[in-house]
């Protein structure tokens, strides 16, 4: 182990120690908690519904009776895995990554990308705004995900700086190497595309790498799983990982060297980094990946199902709005939509001001959440909007296909 960064890990021996663990409202404690900040954001986020729901997302193949298919949780604990071997490796701090990695793709809509694709074009029809996930990742942190305190009060997660940063910085689309955290403590306003900023920890930075190295392994086994790869591209593809390794035969070979990789050539001076054969290796892969995995002909189908079940769900909800009487609309299409419209009807309470909502169950519900009341009093469409598309973001595939069966009329 060499600890090259151990200097500079998020510790308390780092001088914005106390930037890096602020939090918007102080969290409640115990007088014998054993947990730092960052093991306390690791087990918010693990006991958090948006992280359960991820075992029912799709990472990239759509296929939910398979249980050997990859889930959107399953990529989660894979980079948790490939970002807690650097960190240890490192000296960097271990609970910070986890934490990141843990939550870096909570902000994911149901189908993977190409529900995200879809909730863009809502998001820009409506608000002229672009819908990608690690933006919504953090809109979920800071304000649509509940937890209860000790008194079973509902209240928003309340994740560290340091973390929420992770969350939203973490795109690992974007093709770079030698990744070094930035030195400001910018509003997260500011970010306004995905990427714009590096991360503020060599954490963020570990776990950004990770993400791409998990995902491009991964997707390849699935596609050779449900027979994505010819011989053809199996051949080519064995080609491009014996370029560095005579002795690969697969994918976990692949990720085990570009780990590797990684811990020998990256330090504080030169950013967490792959040499030049690696990252080669690993851009090729991923270009690969790209032709003849996500642009594969065989997900138009999926591509096609995936934009009208949420469209037709989004529309079926917005029909619900008018204003005051919205709860009434909402109260009166359960006899047809039950599951769709008792479940938001029964979400929507919790970021509203308690006020405007019904009496009775509703109103109950609103009582039992102090929480940032993120659509107030449902004032103008456009926030009832936010409201679903805030609400569809979080759905699980299986839930998104039983709330569009009801759609059906049948």
């Amino acid at each position: 182990m060499n600890k090259k960064f151990i200097d500079v890990a998020a510790g308390e021996q780092n001088p914005v120690w106390n930037k890096l663990t602020a939090r918007k409202v102080e969290l409640y404690s115990r007088s014998d908690d054993i947990r730092d900040a960052f093991e306390r954001d690791y087990t918010r986020i693990l006991h958090s519904n948006a992280y359960r729901r991820l075992k029912h997302k799709t990472q990239v193949f759509f296929n939910i009776d398979n249980d050997h298919i990859c889930t959107r949780m399953e990529h989660v604990s894979h980079v948790e895995s490939v970002s807690n071997t650097i960190a240890s490796f490192l000296g960097l701090n271990t609970e910070l990554t986890k934490a990141i990695a843990m939550g870096h793709d909570l902000g994911h809509a149901p189908f993977g990308h190409h529900g995200e694709t879809i909730l863009r074009k809502l998001s820009k029809e409506y608000f002229n705004e672009s819908f990608w996930h690690e933006k919504n990742g953090l809109r979920f942190v800071d304000c649509v995900e509940l937890l209860e305190d000790n008194y079973r009060v509902s209240k928003n997660l309340n994740l560290t700086y340091a973390v929420r940063d992770g969350i939203i910085s973490h795109c690992g689309e974007v093709d770079e190497n030698g990744l070094k955290p930035r030195t400001e403590f910018i509003d997260f306003k500011e970010f306004d595309s995905p990427g714009k900023f590096q991360p503020i920890t060599w954490e963020g930075c570990v776990v950004k790498i990770s993400d791409k190295i998990a995902y491009v392994g991964r997707d390849i086994e699935d596609a050779i799983s449900l027979g994505f790869l010819g011989e053809t591209q199996k051949s080519q593809l064995l080609k491009m990982a014996r370029a560095n390794d005579e002795s690969v035969l697969n994918t976990t070979v692949i990720m085990h060297n570009l780990i590797i990789d990684i811990c020998q050539n990256s330090s504080p001076e030169a950013g967490i980094c792959l040499s030049e054969k690696y990252l080669n290796q690993l851009q090729e892969i991923k270009d690969f990946n790209y032709e003849f995995i996500y642009g594969n002909k065989r997900l138009d189908a999926f591509r096609r199902y995936s934009e009208l079940v949420i469209t037709e769900i989004f529309s079926t909800l917005l029909s619900a709005y008018d204003g005051k009487y919205s709860w009434k609309n909402l109260a009166e299409q359960k006899k047809y939509y039950p599951t769709l419209m008792s479940s938001f009807e029964k979400w929507l309470p919790k970021y509203c001001d308690v006020a405007i909502v019904p009496e009775g169950e509703l109103k109950a519900i609103a009582l039992e959440a102090e929480n940032e009341k993120i659509f107030n009093m449902l004032e103008t469409k456009e926030i009832f909007v936010q409201a679903i598309i805030d609400f569809i973001s979080g759905m699980t595939d299986r839930f998104a296909i039983k709330s569009f069966e009801e759609l059906l009329a049948y």
